[in-house]
C-alpha cells in the first residue's frame, strides 16, 4: 500500500432493510492517521455505515475497500454477500470495532477478555499477547484491573477495557460506535480522554458519536448524515463554526443546547 492509498474507502454504499433504504449512496475515505467522525440524528445511518464497513451487515450496492483491496461479493441486491470468508476475517481483524455496550465476556477477567481474540482468532503466542494486553490496559488507565471481572468495573472502565481489547488486535484502524452514549457524563470523560490520546498518536479512526465536543476536538474530518445521505462534510472548524446547510444548523443548535 502506498501512502496515498486510503486505509478505508467506501464508494456509493447502499443498504436497505427490506423496503426501508437506510443508506442511499455514501462515499467516505480515511487515509492513514485520519480521524473521521460521523454525526447526525438517530436513524440517519451512522452506525449502519460502520457495521457495513466491518462486514457485520451486508450492503446491497457499492464498494468497500480496505488498503486498496476491494471486498469480493457474490450475488446482487438483497442477495449480495461477501464471497471470501478469509477476506472477511482479515478485514474485521484489521478494523477493530468498539461497541456502545462494551460486549465484554462476563465469565472472563479483564485481561482474559483483552487476550481472547489475538490468541484464539489470530493464533498469536499467549505470553507475547499477555505482555501486550497488560501494556494496553496500562495505556487506557486500568492496568490495576487486569484480574477482575467486568461486573466489578464501572461503565467507563468497561469501555476502556473494550478499547484495550480492540488495540490488542493491532488493527490498521479503530471503529467506534457511540463509545460514550451508554455512560454518564463523568465516566464519559474517561473514555473521551483515551480516544483523544489515540488520536494524538496518529491512529486511523472512524467514530460514530453524539458528542459534538469530542467530534470537534479529535477529528480531521466530520461527516453530517441526514436520512441516509451525506448532507455536509468538512474539517471540524468549518462544519461546526460555519455550517452551510440549514439541516446541519438545526442539528447543531438542538445538540449543543441539549
Amino acid at each position: 500500500m502506498s501512502d496515498s492509498t486510503p486505509v478505508i474507502e467506501i464508494r456509493n454504499l447502499h443498504k436497505a432493510y427490506g423496503a426501508l433504504e437506510v443508506i442511499k449512496g455514501v462515499d467516505i475515505t480515511a487515509h492513514k492517521g485520519d480521524v473521521v467522525s460521523l454525526i447526525g440524528s438517530s436513524g440517519s445511518g451512522k452506525s449502519t455505515i460502520l457495521r457495513c464497513l466491518n462486514l457485520l451487515e451486508d450492503s446491497q450496492q457499492g464498494e468497500i475497500l480496505f488498503k486498496g483491496e476491494p471486498v469480493q461479493w457474490k450475488g446482487s441486491g438483497m442477495g449480495r454477500h461477501p464471497a471470501d470468508p478469509k477476506q472477511v476475517l482479515r478485514i474485521r481483524t484489521n478494523l477493530s470495532m468498539v461497541f456502545q455496550q462494551f460486549n465484554l465476556w462476563a465469565h472472563l477477567t479483564i485481561l482474559q477478555n483483552v487476550m481472547e481474540a489475538p490468541v484464539t482468532v489470530l493464533g498469536r503466542d499467549r505470553a507475547e499477547v499477555e505482555t501486550a494486553a497488560r501494556g494496553y490496559l496500562d495505556k487506557v488507565g486500568i492496568g490495576d484491573k487486569a484480574d477482575v471481572y467486568p461486573a466489578q468495573l464501572s461503565g467507563g472502565q468497561q469501555q476502556r477495557a473494550a478499547i484495550a481489547r480492540a488495540l490488542c488486535m493491532e488493527p490498521e484502524a479503530l471503529l467506534f460506535d457511540e463509545p460514550t452514549s451508554a455512560l454518564d457524563p463523568e465516566l464519559e470523560q474517561e473514555v473521551v480522554r483515551v480516544i483523544k490520546d489515540l488520536a494524538a498518536e496518529g491512529r486511523t479512526m472512524m467514530i460514530v458519536t453524539h458528542d459534538m465536543k469530542m467530534a470537534h476536538d479529535v477529528s480531521d474530518h466530520v461527516i453530517f448524515l441526514h436520512q441516509g445521505l451525506i448532507e455536509e462534510e468538512g474539517p471540524p472548524a468549518t462544519l461546526f463554526d460555519q455550517p452551510k446547510s440549514e439541516r446541519l444548523r438545526q442539528f447543531l443548535s438542538s445538540t449543543m443546547a441539549a
